[in-house]
């Protein structure tokens, strides 16, 4: 995309300096607001988020990152933040002074980070009653409708309202707008703000600018042809289909939807409809707010066409475009499918990607809330990214742009354009430092859900969430992922019996869930839910416990370089302020957890000792988060159905052995070796020298897997597709089948076989160091 380029190029003319304030305590309590619901409901939902209000944090970093962006919309000056739209609107400015960086008076898309504050405003209060965030949005929203109201004098149409003139919207529909600016980006972000503070607080005046903002949108759009229309789209222009369904929905006015699927755009949806992966060399935050808006399309009208664009979207992000910590894109671009370990560098993981990519992943929950693997991911991103996205020596919380993930990367260093630099008071206010206001505002939403009689557990934090619909409030406790374990007490009323659903990750085995003490029988297969269905007892507590281990995350493009995992958390090695020329060559077998309070562990690695640690606590040094396994290096790989792991049939070194599932014994031929061929693997066993391939080459479903000599043929070759919940599809090169195991057996001895990609565990297998 074209403002790309120009992002960098005015980035770095951005002044520097932050202005620094104090504020007084936070506000608690609950708010008294009066939120509006939707008009229309939703299509196909299966289960809903509890509303912001009844889910709270308790004492933890996710509270504290919460705190500290609290503290900055509390100390933020309304009207610096106002200046641009004033001058833009011929409106006195009250002598305040203009900000920098995005919002500078001559940046191209000045006026995107006010939608933002006004979400993130608008959120605290229904979070926290912080009155301080209420009025600030609320005196916001006064100022925008003067700036509205004045554009007769400012010579726009009526409803027009941005920090810069409309002729930027002639400019691009006439295909000559040269400045870098992204118009219908910032609209987006200004129709998004209003729309939450008047469904957050329940303000009439927001409602109003609101619609006639929309209004001349509709107006605007609607006398372009449709080639215009698809031409104007080629410019980044954030959720406006998200948002103009939103007020369809919020509304029933049948008017936002036409305006809304004006935003269909055919380059990016056609192929994401048929399954295609063209997302290689596309503006990686440019199309994830469109697949939001495509998934709430389709609970706004039906249209299966609308849910397939975004499961495929989603499915095509997670599996072939993302970094172990959950995070997508390279210089804020798609690169190749499956490229990892080739981009490597200080611009990896743009912020709004990763928390689109979290809104997006909450949306496709609702319509399929069995696939666990839908929060393995969001945890993976949730945890590993968007907890250290934030500064947390600082109390307003700033955040980083991209996420380093170049050897000796470090968070809070480099330009702002390129590398970790965190985010200032006043002279910075990137995309990624509005939708971080956005994120540690709501870090709760998706903690809980509930459908009828069940209530979902998906994330496990310090929290507690009051089920007013059955007068339950569940309590839960736990120092995860310090400890494996968390608690859930059940409180209030209680009455009847209802369902708790609680997440088991693909990526532990031997999960257990007790109640009040007793061992529960129900299953707790890796990647699914455990439902406890009981007449609950006030007082009621259930103990969950995940094992976890120490597993590799190898990069899909090279097997050989990889990322350490615990559980759900990747470790990043400590450099100090050491500087890396390269990957270090890490020691598998020498790491070892060195604390049973802390998550803090030691490796070797370069042949000197390493510490390792949780990388969202990777801040105020030098890290890596990939290594350099070396091609000697073996794994074995466990099946995420049944625990067990891949061998050969009798230890066969011969050709022609039949691979199998069986108990991990530590026996030679559960020893794989990944050894890199292009942009696949071959799987040769440790004990036999053999590579994995596929009888007489078959293409049919349930044809044997076995080892044979390495002789280069096609079916050979295993492509890895991460699976972001710490497992990976392994897709035969030559049949396009998935390495699984015979009718989906859990038994010791089950024959290994390529089968369909048809969504089941057996299908799924851990990389085990």
């Amino acid at each position: 995309m074209s403002s790309f380029v120009s992002r960098r190029r005015l980035l770095q003319l951005a002044g520097a300096g932050a202005a620094a304030g104090a504020v007084g305590p936070l506000l608690g309590g609950s708010p008294a607001h009066a939120a509006v619901p939707p008009v229309l409901p939703d299509t196909g939902v299966l289960a809903s988020p509890f509303e912001l209000g009844q889910v709270k944090l308790t004492a933890s970093r996710w509270l504290d990152n919460q705190n500290r962006t609290q503290n900055y919309l509390r100390f933020v000056d309304v009207d610096r933040l106002m200046y641009t739209f004033r001058v833009n609107h011929r409106r006195p400015t009250g002598g305040a002074a203009p900000v920098g960086g995005w919002e500078a008076p001559d940046f191209p898309f000045r006026s995107h980070v006010q939608g933002h504050f006004l979400t993130a405003w608008a959120q605290a209060y229904a979070v926290t009653g912080d009155t301080v965030c209420r009025d600030k949005a609320q005196y916001m929203v006064a100022e925008l409708a003067k700036c509205q109201a004045n554009n007769g004098a400012a010579g726009f149409g009526a409803g027009y309202l941005s920090g810069y003139p409309e002729s930027d919207f002639a400019a691009l529909e006439a295909g000559t707008l040269s400045n870098g600016n992204v118009p219908y980006y910032t609209i987006h972000k200004t129709l998004t703000g209003l729309l939450d503070v008047w469904r957050l607080l329940g303000s009439t005046q927001a409602r109003d600018v609101l619609l006639a903002l929309a209004d001349w949108v509709d107006r605007r759009t609607g006398r372009l042809s449709t080639a215009q229309m698809q031409a104007v789209l080629g410019t980044e222009f954030g959720g406006m289909n998200a948002v103009l369904t939103d007020l369809f929905r919020q509304t029933g006015d049948t008017r936002w939807l036409t305006a809304a699927q004006r935003f269909d755009h055919a380059a990016v949806f056609d192929p994401l409809a048929a399954a295609q992966d063209r997302l290689a060399g596309l503006h990686a935050n440019t199309q994830v707010p469109k697949w939001i808006g495509a998934a709430r399309a389709y609970k706004a009208t039906g249209t299966t066409r609308y849910r397939d664009i975004a499961a495929n979207a989603w499915n095509i992000c997670v599996g072939a475009h993302t970094y172990a910590i959950g995070g997508n894109s390279q210089a804020e671009h798609f690169r190749a499918p499956n490229a990892i370990a080739g981009y490597l560098r200080q611009d990896t993981c743009e912020s709004c990607n990763t928390v689109n990519m979290l809104t997006l992943t909450r949306e496709l929950f609702t319509l399929a809330p069995d696939r666990a693997a839908l929060f393995d991911y969001y945890e993976q991103a949730w945890l590993n990214q968007m907890i250290g996205q934030q500064n947390p020596a600082d109390p307003h919380g700033h955040v980083t742009y991209f996420t380093p993930l170049n050897p000796g990367g470090r968070r809070g260093v480099g330009p702002a354009w390129g590398g970790g630099t965190w985010s200032t008071d006043y002279t910075t206010f990137w995309c990624c430092q509005g939708t971080g206001l956005e994120m540690h505002t709501r870090l709760m939403d998706s903690v809980y859900f509930h459908a009828g009689t069940t209530l979902t557990v998906n994330l496990f934090v310090p929290s507690v969430v009051t089920w007013t619909e059955r007068g339950v409030t569940l309590t839960q406790t736990t120092s995860y992922p310090v400890s494996d374990t968390t608690t859930l007490r059940v409180t209030g009323s209680v009455g009847g019996t209802w369902a708790m659903r609680i997440r088991i990750p693909g990526w532990t085995s031997g999960a257990t869930v007790s109640v009040n003490g007793a061992a529960q029988n129900i299953a707790t297969t890796p990647g699914s839910y455990a439902t406890l269905t009981r007449a609950w007892t006030s007082g009621d507590t259930v103990t969950v416990r995940l094992p976890m281990r120490t597993v590799l995350r190898p990069a899909n493009d090279n097997p050989n370089v990889a990322a350490v995992t615990y559980g759900p958390v990747v470790l990043s090695g400590n450099y100090g302020d050491t500087a890396l020329g390269s990957l270090p060559a890490l020691d598998t077998s020498s790491i070892r957890r060195t604390s049973s309070t802390a998550l803090s562990f030691t490796a070797t690695a370069n042949g000197a000792a390493v510490a390792l640690g949780p990388f969202h606590d990777a801040q105020g040094h030098n890290y890596t988060v990939y290594w350099n396994t070396g091609a000697s290096s073996s794994v074995r790989l466990a099946n995420a159905a049944s625990g067990l792991v891949l061998g050969i049939q009798d230890m066969s070194t011969a050709d022609g052995g039949r691979a199998l599932q069986w108990s991990d014994s530590g026996t030679a031929d559960h020893d794989w070796e990944m050894i890199p061929d292009g942009d696949a693997v071959r799987l040769r066993n440790a004990h036999s020298g053999k590579v994995l391939g596929v009888r007489d080459m078959s293409t049919a479903d349930g044809a044997t897997v076995l080892q044979w000599s390495d002789n280069g043929t096609a079916d050979h070759r295993w492509i890895l597709l991460d699976q972001g919940d710490g497992t990976f599809k392994i897709r035969n090169v030559n049949s396009g089948k998935l390495l699984g195991v015979e009718n989906g057996s859990t038994s010791v001895g089950a024959f290994a076989v390529q089968a369909p990609d048809d969504g089941t565990p057996d299908n799924r297998w851990r990389i085990l160091r």
